[in-house]
Order: structure tokens, then C-alpha cells, then sequence
């Protein structure tokens, strides 16, 4: 029988945690947020979905916020930064590189490296969609789905 982990990933909040991320991030074994937290409760709300990991972003001032994770889930490597600071990521060699900042949702596999960006679940900026993403991995193989919330 197969392994089936599912991983939320959010980023640039920035302050907001918006009801609809919360459902769409709903049965995750755990939740990333790549950055731009920008408060507590954001991450107080998370942890009330599944156990929550955060890297600081640009906007943070919390210093307990790490600027890089590495965390190994159903045998694959991810590696999480928020992307406004250079990071020497074959030194991590990743599976799987999750980052914000841009808050332009996007997924790209670069040889064996699937790199995740979840785009902005706080604020609409840019005239951008509101996303989070769910990183599916499956006997140790990543897919990642950007989801679109409806928000006003």
C-alpha cells in the first residue's frame, strides 16, 4: 500500500490568515509557511490544522524565525527559504525547494529539483491570484497543485 503525505505550503501572509487557506490547507500532516508571517497568530491559526514550520521573509522582524528549514517528509528533502536572500541550495541538495516573495504562484521541476512557490495568501497584491499549494508525496515522489481561494 502506498504512503501518501500530504504538506501544506503558504507564504506572504503578511499578517492576514484568510479563512479559506485555512480549508484549503485541511488535512495536512504539515504545514510550511515560506515567509512573510508578519504575526503570530498567523502561525497560532496554522498550528490549528496541522504542526506548522516558518522561515522569516523580508518583512519579519521575529528573530526566532529561521531563514532556511530542512526537513526530510516520506523520504523526500525539502527545503524551505523565503527567496529574498541568495541560498546555496546544492549544498542542501533538495528535493523539493519551497519559496515566497515573489507572491507569483508557481511549480517547476529543474532536473531532479521541484521548486514550489505558493504565492500570497494574505493581502492581493499585484492584481495576483490569492494561493496556497499542497505538496502531494506519494512512495517518496513529490507533486505540488497551486489551489486559487476565493476570496473578495
Amino acid at each position: 500500500m502506498a504512503k501518501v503525505f500530504e504538506v501544506g505550503l503558504i507564504s506572504d501572509t503578511h499578517g492576514k490568515m484568510r479563512p479559506e487557506a485555512l480549508l484549503a490547507l485541511e488535512g495536512c500532516a504539515v504545514i510550511f509557511h515560506a515567509g512573510d508571517v508578519c504575526g503570530e497568530a498567523v502561525l497560532e491559526d496554522l498550528a490549528t490544522v496541522a504542526p506548522c514550520h516558518a522561515v522569516a521573509g523580508n518583512c519579519d522582524a521575529d528573530p526566532e524565525l529561521p531563514l532556511t528549514i530542512q526537513q526530510e517528509v516520506g523520504g523526500v528533502r525539502l527545503l524551505i527559504h523565503h527567496g529574498h536572500m541568495p541560498v546555496d541550495i546544492a549544498r542542501f541538495r533538495p528535493d523539493v525547494v519551497v519559496t515566497g516573495h515573489t507572491h507569483v504562484p508557481k511549480i517547476e521541476q529543474v532536473g531532479s529539483v521541484l521548486y514550489v512557490n505558493p504565492g500570497s495568501a494574505g493581502p492581493r497584491r499585484f492584481n495576483l491570484p490569492v494561493t496556497v499549494a499542497r505538496l502531494t508525496i506519494c512512495d517518496g515522489r513529490p507533486t505540488a497543485r497551486i489551489i486559487e481561494l476565493a476570496v473578495a
